[in-house]
């Protein structure tokens, strides 16, 4: 983290002792309505990138572990890359889901979790990096997949799963 800037943008949310993970997960889950207008917050693959539209400040992700931002939809979805933790929307907020995250490679489950989505219509977990695998997400009786990575070319907003 650069010294003093990720905690000034971050003062005014009363997260500037939080850690990185702690910001993540607090941004993400913040209901929609009480959002920072002047903040942006994108989750890139290996940091956090923090500004206000003047000042820019990072935080490094924990080493060997990526966040994966996922919204399954029915209708309506958008095109994403980085999770902006401040402006990303997905269809389905309050929602009921089942999250099976499994590494192709091992053929591990590494997330195995029933869950509400936040009122962004997103989840959010951690998982290991440097991985590829699948996300299977059921909800009111509709299940969806779609592949995934945690590579350093990979998104850390998925948005193309599609509940049928």
């Amino acid at each position: 983290m650069q010294p003093g800037s990720a905690e000034a943008l971050l003062a005014d949310l009363d997260l500037a002792d939080e850690d990185v993970t702690g910001v993540i997960d607090h941004l993400d889950r913040l209901p929609v309505d009480e959002r920072p207008t002047d903040l942006m917050a994108s989750v890139q693959p290996d940091e956090l990138v923090l500004t206000d539209g003047q000042d820019e400040a990072t935080m490094a992700l924990p080493e060997g572990r990526r966040y994966v931002s996922i919204a399954p939809f029915v209708d309506e979805t958008h095109d994403c890359f980085y999770h902006s933790l401040t402006t990303c929307l997905g269809e389905l907020s309050g929602k009921d889901v089942d999250v099976v995250i499994t590494d192709s490679a091992t053929g591990k489950t590494v997330v195995d979790d029933s869950t509400t989505t936040f009122d962004n219509g997103f989840v959010g977990f951690w998982v290991p990096s440097d991985i590829t695998g699948t996300i299977e997400i059921t909800a009111e009786g509709k299940t969806g997949t779609t592949e995934f990575s945690t590579r350093s070319d990979g998104p850390t907003c998925v948005t193309d799963l599609e509940l049928q």
